[in-house]
């Protein structure tokens, strides 16, 4: 659930996309909508808060127009588990293992023709 980190009280408008910048401040651009392109450089700051950010937490402007934040949900590789040592028996048994001979490739036989073009193109 998100906790509310400063009480700001921004009224919205139409057409802008609400924000917390880098400084921690209420920040505002022009959103990019029906195939228009945003103009650079329009962004604005609506409030100066100076929000010290935490690692973990995702910032927002909630509904009331204030500063709230919330745990970030890491979905992923869960952390391995460690797993028990199996023990080893003091007595082992040794197995030979015979090798199998390797198998042969059967080679095409060249003709004397084939030959003649290889030392040909040589």
């Amino acid at each position: 659930m998100a906790t509310k980190v400063a009480r700001v009280g921004v009224k919205r408008e139409k057409d802008w996309l609400y924000f917390l910048d880098r400084r921690g401040n209420v920040a505002r651009v022009r959103r990019a909508g029906g195939g228009g392109k945003a103009k650079k450089g329009t962004r604005q700051t609506v409030a100066k808060v100076g929000v010290e950010k935490e690692d973990g937490f995702l910032y927002f402007i909630d509904k009331d127009g204030d500063v709230s934040k919330a745990k970030m949900v890491r979905r992923g590789r869960k952390p391995a588990r460690k797993t028990a040592k199996k023990k080893t028996t003091a007595r082992r048994t040794t197995r030979k293992v015979a090798k199998k001979p390797a198998k042969k490739t059967a080679r095409r036989k060249t003709t004397g023709r084939t030959a003649r073009k290889k030392t040909a193109r040589r």
